[in-house]
């Protein structure tokens, strides 16, 4: 027997996007630093026409269909051949970025603690300005 690889290696570089495929099989990951991916993790590069963060994005929006795709007799599995059928839209490298832009910054204010919060917070203390400006501003009574 031979060892599939060692903790401090890796066979997959950054940006990578993956499938697990067994055990939290159909969870989709994308990976920004070199790392190393057992054989039940689906690995997915791109060609000189696709970004691996547009593809990322564009496997996350069927994630429900993998998922339902999944066996679940004992060890949750996701076959090779489910993942192969999955149709993606290519548009063009600019329009590409232009999407993968404004994905992660709508990623970013969601999950992200130092841009989120804050940028919450501030919206919420201007609407809160806002109705406070509207409750407290009253016309006056001409008799």
């Amino acid at each position: 027997m031979t060892p599939l690889g060692y903790y401090e290696k890796s066979n997959f570089n950054k940006n990578t996007v993956f499938i697990i495929g067994a055990g939290a099989a159909g969870e989709i990951g994308y990976s920004k630093i070199d790392f190393w991916a057992a054989d039940d993790c689906y690995c997915l590069t791109c060609s000189d026409r696709l970004q691996s963060r547009f593809l990322y994005y564009a496997i996350l929006c069927q994630k429900s269909y993998l998922l339902s795709r999944v066996r679940r007799a004992s060890v949750p599995r996701l076959a090779r051949s489910v993942i192969e059928r999955v149709e993606i839209p290519v548009p063009p490298l600019k329009e590409q970025e232009r999407i993968v832009s404004i994905l992660d910054r709508f990623d970013a204010l969601c999950n992200d603690l130092t841009s989120g919060i804050p940028a919450e917070i501030e919206a919420r203390q201007k609407q809160y300005e806002y109705y406070r400006d509207k409750l407290l501003s009253f016309k006056e009574v001409t008799a």
